[in-house]
């Protein structure tokens, strides 16, 4: 199969991922093997491919936000035949045994394994998944409109759930990206009145497009306090602008696996009057059925920008420079 593979950390300006022919993947007990047909492009690969999270396998595939049909089974697998199409998202393996397994929370299990980052995932033409990690993917979708939710969407919808929107409440979203596209509609298919703040005249005017109820700049108050935030820019500055924002028993949930810095907070200013800041790790695969389940009754359409296989460097480029508006996607040819 062909594949773009990453041998060595570096900047994607230097166009780190080569394509490369490997033999196919086969699945072993209980897994399955995808054809992939698309695979989004998410800020994660960015992280894994330039080095902001600890480094683990080497070589790797990058790439969990793919859809493809299953074309190969694995002994004892019951829940999928050839031909169904699903879809392999970030969450590919938890031990079941853990405390937090056995409670709900098996996105905080310490054995859990992710897609390109510790096994192969779908910048290629073949992926293998445990199948109960794997999704159905709604018929209402499209590979491309579908790949972005695997991520982007799932993401999305936890953080949507932990900053716990009131009923017609208010939602500032900070950074206007992949995911940020997702969660505006389902928050206004909710409704939420929403506020985005996002650098790049180009995303505030989507955002206005898509519904915003106002846009601004990082460093612009929404013109009302706001029940809500989500920090999806990856910059540790934004904490205390989005705490300041949000009224009194706030939440504020930062939703990106990485996160420079955060600079000191200020009790009185940006914690007392029982504002909440709150983290978001991965997902549940509730979370992922959850948002699979909202996405196709608003229903979500994401904005995509698809590239071939072989211009994975292209787009990672476009996407750390955000001159992608929405969701950029490979797609097989």
């Amino acid at each position: 199969m062909k594949a773009m593979i990453l041998d060595r950390i570096a900047p994607v300006d230097e166009y780190p991922l080569r394509m490369i022919e490997m033999p196919d993947p086969q699945p072993g007990p209980g897994e399955i093997r995808v054809r992939v047909r698309a695979c989004g492009v998410c800020r994660t690969d960015l992280h894994v491919i330039e080095g902001d999270l600890p480094r683990d396998t080497l070589p790797i595939i990058p790439g969990h936000q793919v859809v493809g049909l299953v074309d190969a089974l694995g002994a004892g697998v019951g829940r999928f035949a050839p031909g169904d199409r699903v879809g392999i998202a970030w969450l590919r393996g938890t031990c079941g045994e853990c405390g937090f397994c056995r409670r709900g929370a098996e996105n905080l299990c310490p054995r859990s394994r992710y897609t390109g980052y510790h096994e192969h995932g779908g910048y290629a033409e073949y992926a293998v998944v445990p199948a109960e990690y794997a999704y159905d993917i709604p018929d209402g979708f499209d590979d491309s409109q579908a790949a972005p939710l695997l991520c982007a969407g799932i993401i999305g919808y936890r953080a949507l759930q932990r900053a716990e929107v009131p009923p017609h409440g208010r939602l500032a979203l900070y950074g206007f990206g992949s995911s940020a596209s997702v969660v505006i509609q389902i928050a206004l298919h909710r409704g939420y009145e929403v506020y985005v703040v996002t650098r790049g005249e180009s995303h505030r005017r989507l955002a206005r497009e898509m519904g915003a109820h106002w846009t601004g700049e990082p460093g612009q108050a929404p013109p009302d306090a706001v029940d809500s935030a989500i920090i999806f820019a990856p910059a540790g500055e934004i904490v205390p602008e989005a705490l300041r924002a949000v009224r009194k028993g706030g939440t504020v949930a930062a939703a990106g696996i990485y996160m420079t810095p955060v600079p000191e907070l200020d009790y009185e200013t940006h914690l007392f009057h029982e504002k909440n800041l709150r983290s978001v790790e991965a997902n549940t695969r509730e979370d992922g059925r959850g948002l699979l389940r909202e996405a196709a009754a608003v229903p979500v359409r994401a904005r995509v920008t698809e590239f071939p296989l072989e211009d994975a460097n292209e787009a990672l480029i476009r996407l750390k420079n955000d001159r992608i508006d929405g969701s950029a996607v490979l797609v097989m040819s």
